[in-house]
């Protein structure tokens, strides 16, 4: 298993620390080196097979937090930073790990194992599991994942489709969407992703999934077709 991260840090310094600590590790592919958040951003387009985050949290223009925090499908994440007291935050975001300056190989390689812990763990229940738990109505839910339709952004929460019923939980899209296996499901739209495995036909700019219909916005129209052709 190889590992793609990206490096996104104002410190020629602290960057060259980091690509000498990557180097260090072969499973680590160093995707670039990004001065500030702003040519992270370009990369992170450009360049969508990235696991892996060495994020600076003190740069000018844009946090690094602020940064992370508007991604809709961030990678992992490990923070670095000289300044204790961004650490809370950090870990809010759900950080796999933060890293104070300076810091040394053996405290460096402990971050990595723990993203290798998490992607590995996501791998298996993508793989693994065919059902989700969903907490809807102050109870647990067990989902089987073929028996949702599409899911829908809804303010602060999530509906989950299914063939006769519609469960309301509180969550994030983004984070729904990513607890999802994305070779079943995929986004159609902003508020909207469908299971390709319950799509019936397209007509126009919506998807028939049996008696339902979800919109496809312009913006997902052609990575939608692709996948649909793939």
């Amino acid at each position: 298993m190889n590992i793609n991260c990206l490096i996104i840090d104002d410190e020629p310094s602290s960057q060259m620390v980091i690509k000498t600590f990557v180097n260090r590790i072969e499973f680590l592919r160093l995707s670039g080196v990004c001065n500030n958040t702003i040519e992270a951003i370009s990369e992170l387009n450009r360049n969508p097979t990235i696991d892996l985050l060495f994020l600076d949290i003190n740069m000018p223009k844009i946090s690094g937090l602020s940064f992370y925090k508007s991604l809709q499908h961030p990678p992992l994440v490990i923070f670095t930073t000289a300044y204790p007291e961004y650490a809370l935050e950090g870990f809010e975001v759900n950080a796999t790990d933060y890293l104070l300056k300076p810091f040394s190989f053996d405290r460096f390689f402990i971050a990595v194992n723990k993203a290798v812990e998490k992607i590995n763990s996501k791998t298996s229940r993508t793989t693994q599991e065919d059902f989700i738990i969903i907490k809807s109505d102050k109870k647990l839910h067990k989902i089987t994942l073929n028996d949702i339709y599409y899911i829908e952004a809804f303010g602060d929460y999530v509906k989950v489709h299914l063939e006769n019923s519609c469960l309301l939980t509180y969550s994030t899209f983004s984070k729904m969407l990513d607890s999802l296996p994305n070779k079943n499901f995929i986004q159609t739209h902003k508020s909207f992703a469908v299971n390709l495995s319950k799509m019936t036909l397209i007509d126009g700019n919506q998807v028939v999934l049996d008696q339902m219909k979800v919109p496809v916005g312009q913006k997902y129209k052609a990575h939608f077709i692709d996948k649909l052709n793939n």
